[in-house]
C-alpha cells in the first residue's frame, strides 16, 4: 500500500534513470521524453554539466535566509533582465508562486491607485496553478470543484478576443491588471492570432492596468524565442512568471517586472524562505548559459516547424484531426473526440506524451531533440491516431 497522497492518475510504469530525451524504467525499457516533465527539463535528463553544477554547488552552499547577499540571485536577476528587458526579479520556488506574487503586484498597483475592490481580467481555459489564489484565476472548473469559496477579484472572458476584453474593461472599470498565457497549454496548446497580446497592451495603457504574461509554460526558449511575448513586435510586459525550464528540474520560479512596478513591494511585503538560494540559483543560471551557448531557442524553433511539418503531412488530413498547431517545440494535436487512452497507447510504443482538455495530444519534448528523435516523435503520435480510428 502506498501512503502517498492519491492526487494523481499514475501510469503504471516506475521510471528510474534519464539520459538526454531518453527515459528507462525499472525493467530496463527505454521510452523517448516527448513531455519533459511537462516543459520542465528542456536541456534533457542527466545534463553532464548541470549534474556537475548541483553538486559542486552543493558541497559550497545550498541554502541561507534571504537577509544576505547573494552573488548567485544577482548573476541570474541580471541574466533574466538582459534576456527579457524588464529589470527586476523576485525569485520563488516555482510557478505557482510567482503568480502569486504577480497577483500581489495587482493588487498593490490597485491601492496605490485607490480601487479598494480591484479585479483582474483572466481567460477562459487558462492554468495559472494550484495554490487558491492562482487556482481561482484558472479558467478550469474541475480542478476548482471543492476548493471554493474561491478567491474573488477575477472577471473570466474568451481567450484570443481582444473584443472581449475591451468590452469587459467597459463593463468593469476596477479592472487593474490583465493575466494571460502567451500560448495556453493545459487548455490545449492555444496559440492566439497575431496582435492579441498587443491589443491587450493597448487596453492596459488606456486603462492603467498592468499586463501580466504567465510564461510558466512557454518561458526560456520553449517556444523558439526566450520568451513567447517575444514573438510579437515591441511588446513589453509589465510582469512576466517563469518557472519550469528554468531549473531544468531543481525547483526554482521567478517573477520579472519592471522598475515601476516592482517599487510596489518594499522591505517586509513578500517573501520566501526557499526561493532564489543559491542553489537553485546556480543551477538556473548554467541552464541559462548552456542554452545562450547552444543557441537553443532558435534550435527549438527549428525542431518544432520539422515536428509540426511532419505531424501535418502524416495525418493533417485525418478525418478525425481536427487541428495540429504550436510553436517551437510546444505542439498540439487536436482530434475531434476525447482521447485520454492515447497517452497509455504511446507509452506502449515507448513515447511518452500527456493529454490535455480531453482531446488534445501535447508535445512538450525536450529542445535538444534530434532530427530522428522528432521523426521518431512524429511517426508514433500518428500512429496511434491513425489506430484509434481505424475500423474494426
Amino acid at each position: 500500500m502506498s501512503h502517498l497522497f492519491n492526487t494523481y492518475a499514475r501510469m503504471p510504469v516506475t521510471l528510474v534513470r534519464g539520459d538526454g530525451a531518453w527515459l528507462f524504467d525499472d525493467q530496463g525499457r527505454r521510452y523517448l521524453d516527448a513531455l519533459s516533465g511537462i516543459a520542465v527539463c528542456s536541456l534533457g535528463h542527466a545534463h553532464p554539466r548541470i549534474a556537475g553544477v548541483i553538486a559542486d554547488q552543493a558541497a559550497t552552499l545550498i541554502h541561507t535566509a534571504n537577509i544576505v547577499h547573494l552573488r548567485e540571485q544577482e548573476a541570474l536577476a541580471e541574466r533574466l533582465w538582459e534576456l527579457s528587458g524588464l529589470e527586476r526579479v523576485f525569485l520563488a520556488n516555482s510557478g505557482a508562486e510567482a503568480i502569486e506574487c504577480a497577483l500581489k503586484l495587482a493588487r498593490r498597483h490597485a491601492h496605490a491607485r485607490a480601487i479598494d475592490q480591484p479585479a483582474v481580467l483572466v481567460a477562459s481555459d487558462s492554468f495559472h496553478g494550484r495554490t487558491l489564489a492562482a487556482l481561482s484565476a484558472s479558467g478550469n472548473a474541475a480542478i476548482q470543484d471543492g476548493f471554493g469559496p474561491l478567491v474573488p477579484g477575477f472577471v473570466r472572458v474568451p481567450y484570443d478576443d481582444a473584443q472581449a476584453a475591451a468590452q469587459a474593461f467597459a463593463d468593469h472599470p476596477d479592472i487593474v491588471a490583465v493575466l494571460v498565457e502567451p500560448i495556453q497549454g493545459e487548455g490545449g496548446v492555444r496559440v492566439p492570432g497575431s496582435g492579441y497580446l498587443g491589443a491587450l497592451r493597448q487596453l492596459c495603457d488606456q486603462h492603467q492596468a498592468l499586463l501580466i504574461l504567465d510564461e510558466i509554460q512557454t518561458g526560456i526558449a520553449r517556444t523558439g524565442r526566450w520568451f513567447a511575448f517575444q514573438h510579437e513586435p515591441d511588446l513589453r510586459p509589465d510582469v512576466v512568471t517563469v518557472a519550469k525550464a528554468l531549473g531544468n528540474g531543481i525547483p526554482i520560479g521567478a517573477c520579472l517586472a519592471t522598475e515601476a512596478v516592482a517599487a510596489l513591494l518594499a522591505p517586509g511585503s513578500h517573501g520566501t524562505t526557499f526561493g532564489g538560494n543559491p542553489f537553485a540559483c546556480r543551477v538556473a543560471l548554467e541552464v541559462l548559459t548552456i542554452m545562450q551557448e547552444e543557441q537553443i531557442p532558435a534550435r527549438a524553433a527549428r525542431a518544432g516547424e520539422r515536428l509540426l511539418g511532419a505531424l501535418k503531412k502524416q495525418i493533417g488530413d485525418h478525418p478525425q484531426v481536427a487541428d495540429i498547431r504550436g510553436r517551437g517545440l510546444m505542439v498540439g494535436v487536436e482530434l475531434s473526440e476525447p482521447c485520454p487512452e492515447l497517452k497509455d497507447t504511446a507509452m506502449s510504443r515507448g513515447l511518452i506524451i500527456n493529454v490535455t482538455r480531453g482531446n488534445t495530444i501535447r508535445l512538450l519534448p525536450p529542445l535538444i531533440v534530434d532530427d530522428e528523435q522528432v521523426d521518431q516523435i512524429a511517426s508514433i503520435v500518428s500512429d496511434v491516431v491513425r489506430n484509434k480510428f481505424a475500423p474494426g
